[in-house]
C-alpha cells in the first residue's frame, strides 16, 4: 500500500472514531477562586496530495502525498492572581511518498524557527521518507500590573493589521497559502506592554536568536481616536534597520487597513531581488460583509514585498543564495514574487458546516491559484476541513520558473482535528 493511501485509511478510521466520541470537556486540572491550571490537548491528522507539472529536476515524483500527524499538549495557568504562564509540547510524524520538489507552502515548514537560543527540538525517529520530532514551543511567564503586562519566555507575537500578510510581521510569519495558522511558531523573548492613556500604548519587544545578530528588537506605539487606530514601529531585526505604520478604520459597513514599513539592510540583496540595501513593504486591504444568508465577510488585500525575486526565472538562482534563503526560511519575504493580489471569504453554512476560498493572484505574470475550502464540525471537539489549491499560469521549464505560481502543483488538503 503507498504512503498516501496509508495516510487516507488512518484519516478516515480517525474521523469514524472521533464522530462517534463525546463531546469535548475542559480539563481542568487544579480551580480555586480566580486561580486555575488547564490543558488542552489537540490532535491533527492532515493528507496532502499533489499532482505537480511534469518537470523532473523540480519535481522527481508527479504524483506525490505526505502525511501529517501532530499531537500538541497546550498547559496554561494563572496560579497567582497577577502571574499566568503557558508550555506547549508537540509531536509531529511527517511520512512522504517520495523527498520533496518545490516547497509549496501549504504544511508548516519543518525548519527552525527564528528568534530561538535554542531551538528545543528533537528527533524522535527519522527515514528517508519519514521523520518524527518533537519541540517545545511555547514556555512563558507573563506578570499582569496595571499599566504594564511583561512576558517572558517562548511565545508567540504578531503584529500589524492585515489578513494574510503583514509589512510589520517580524516574528516568524505565516507564509501566504499555509492551511493549519492556529499556532504561530513561538520565539524566545522578552515583551512588554505598557497602557499609557486611555487611548495610547506601547509594546517593546525583544526577541533573542542564538547571537545578537539574529536577534530582534522592536517596539511599537499604538493610539486610537473613534474608528481610527493606527501604531508608529521603529526596531532592529537581524542587522536590518526598520521603520513601519500601520492603521485601520472603518467606512461605514466596510473596513479598511494598511502597512508600510521601510527596512536598511546590512547588506545588498541578491540581483534576482533587486540588489539593494533599501527595501519597501506594503499592504493595502479591505473588508466587507454582504448580507447574504448569515452573512457573508470579503477580505481583498495587496501585498508588495521589496524582499520578493523579480522575474520568476530568477526565483531559483535566488534561492540559492545563502544569505537569501535564510531571509526566506525566516520569513522575511512571506511571497516568493514583490507583488499579489489576495481575494478570501468565509460563509457559514449551518454551526456544523463552513465553506469559503482564498484566491492569490500575480499582477505580474496573471498566474495564481485558487483554494476552496470547506469544514465540518460534527461537535465541539472535532472538525474535518478539506481545501483544494487549483494554481494556474505558465509552467517551469527545467529549473528556470515561467511564472509565480504556475509552479505550484495541483494539490488536495484534509485535515482532521481532535480536541480535548
Amino acid at each position: 500500500m503507498s504512503v498516501g493511501a496509508r495516510a487516507g485509511r488512518l484519516l478516515l478510521i480517525a474521523a469514524a472514531l472521533a464522530a462517534s466520541g463525546p463531546p469535548a470537556q475542559a480539563r481542568e486540572l487544579w480551580s480555586e477562586g480566580d486561580r486555575s491550571i488547564a490543558l488542552l490537548t489537540a490532535l491533527k491528522s492532515t493528507l496532502l496530495v499533489t499532482n505537480a507539472p511534469t518537470d523532473p529536476e523540480l519535481y522527481p515524483e508527479e504524483v506525490g502525498a505526505e502525511g501529517l500527524w501532530r499531537l500538541r499538549l497546550d498547559l496554561t495557568g494563572t496560579p497567582w492572581t497577577p502571574i499566568s504562564f503557558g508550555a506547549a509540547y508537540e509531536q509531529r510524524l511527517v511520512v512522504a511518498s517520495s523527498a520533496a520538489g518545490l516547497v509549496s507552502g501549504i504544511l508548516p515548514r519543518n525548519t527552525p524557527a527564528p528568534y530561538r537560543i535554542w531551538q528545543l527540538d528533537w528527533s524522535i525517529a527519522q527515514a528517508p521518507n519519514l521523520q518524527w520530532s518533537q519541540e517545545i514551543d511555547r514556555a512563558y511567564v507573563a506578570l499582569h500590573l496595571a499599566p504594564a503586562e511583561i512576558t517572558v519566555g517562548r511565545q508567540a507575537i504578531g503584529w500589524g493589521r492585515a489578513v494574510l500578510f503583514g509589512a510589520v510581521d517580524l516574528f516568524s510569519p505565516f507564509n501566504a497559502l499555509e492551511a493549519d495558522r492556529e499556532w504561530r511558531r513561538g520565539v524566545d523573548a522578552v515583551r512588554v506592554d505598557v497602557r499609557l492613556a486611555e487611548r495610547f500604548s506601547t509594546e517593546v519587544v525583544g526577541a533573542f536568536g542564538p547571537d545578537i545578530g539574529n536577534s530582534c528588537f522592536a517596539g511599537r506605539l499604538r493610539g486610537f481616536a473613534g474608528d481610527v487606530d493606527g501604531e508608529l514601529v521603529l526596531g532592529w531585526r537581524a542587522q536590518d534597520l526598520l521603520a513601519g505604520f500601520t492603521t485601520s478604520a472603518r467606512l461605514g459597513g466596510a473596513a479598511a487597513h494598511a502597512e508600510l514599513a521601510y527596512f536598511r539592510l546590512p547588506a545588498p540583496l541578491p540581483p534576482g531581488a533587486g540588489g539593494g540595501r533599501d527595501v519597501l513593504k506594503a499592504v493595502l486591504g479591505a473588508s466587507y460583509s454582504f448580507q447574504v444568508g448569515n452573512g457573508l465577510p470579503v477580505w481583498l488585500e495587496y501585498h508588495y514585498s521589496g524582499f520578493g525575486v523579480k522575474e520568476p526565472e530568477q526565483v531559483i538562482p535566488t534561492l540559492a543564495d545563502p544569505a537569501y534563503l535564510k531571509r526566506y526560511l525566516r520569513g522575511d519575504t512571506q511571497i516568493i514574487g514583490q507583488h499579489v493580489i489576495a481575494l478570501t471569504a468565509n460563509y457559514e453554512a449551518s454551526p456544523e458546516v463552513t465553506v469559503g476560498g482564498l484566491a492569490l493572484v500575480s499582477p505580474v505574470d496573471g498566474s495564481g491559484v485558487v483554494a476552496p475550502n470547506a469544514t465540518w464540525r460534527p461537535s465541539d471537539r472535532v472538525s474535518l476541513q478539506a481545501i483544494l489549491y487549483v494554481p494556474w499560469g505558465a509552467k517551469p521549464t527545467g529549473l528556470a520558473l515561467a511564472s509565480v505560481y504556475g509552479a505550484l502543483p495541483l494539490s488536495g488538503y484534509v485535515q482532521l482535528a481532535i480536541f480535548d
